[in-house]
């Protein structure tokens, strides 16, 4: 999976489980709204807030270089690093996100978006202020965030002044929104490897 992956190539990996989700327990900081009124952009900070605690409390640790770090999130977690990217905190070198988005499955029902215009100007409102590299990554299949939905927003990102690579990969089992999970890491493994090595080589 993921983890080994980066393991495997140098990486610590850090795997926090954000307020509200498993055991951590808490209140849950990430209520999107109600759909027609949803508050993408303030679900996404929420999310990129818990984020920069988990690397704010790591990077003073012994054993972790302070830069160069690779935010790597999934669906929800993905979107809220798009959002840690608008802000784009010291040491973070880039963003790598799994179908990131929010609002998906409205009332269970597949490809339908609780309010797919709020998303992509929230995206764009990230991309405004974002300028660390980012890598948006979407199975076709993915019937939460389907491919012309996922492109708007990286274009909205991107047109605002974000940088984003987006890529749509073949589909993936019966659920492309499971990409990171899919195949162990034949399917994305290609695409995050190209990625990363154009950042070392900006760097």
């Amino acid at each position: 999976g993921i983890t080994a992956w980066l393991l495997a190539r140098g990486y610590a990996v850090v795997l926090p489980l954000r307020p509200g989700h498993g055991a951590t327990g808490g209140p849950y900081l990430e209520e999107q709204g109600r759909c027609g009124e949803s508050t993408f952009l303030k679900s996404g900070d929420a999310t990129a807030d818990s984020i920069a605690a988990a690397i704010d409390y790591m990077v003073r640790q012994p054993f972790i270089r302070p830069a160069g770090i690779i935010v790597v999130g999934n669906s929800a977690g993905a979107w809220g690093g798009l959002a840690l990217a608008g802000r784009n905190p010291r040491g973070v070198a880039a963003v790598v996100g799994f179908a990131p988005g929010r609002g998906g499955h409205e009332y269970n029902r597949p490809g339908v978006n609780c309010s797919p215009d709020h998303l992509v100007s929230a995206a764009a409102a990230y991309g405004g202020t974002a300028r660390i590299p980012t890598l948006w990554l979407y199975a076709a299949n993915d019937t939460y965030f389907p491919p012309a939905l996922s492109r708007r927003m990286a274009d909205a990102f991107r047109a605002a002044g974000g940088r984003s690579e987006y890529d749509l990969l073949p589909p993936v089992g019966n659920e492309g929104h499971g990409l990171i999970l899919a195949d162990g890491t034949a399917t994305w493994a290609p695409y995050l490897a190209k990625f990363l090595a154009c950042l070392h080589q900006k760097h």
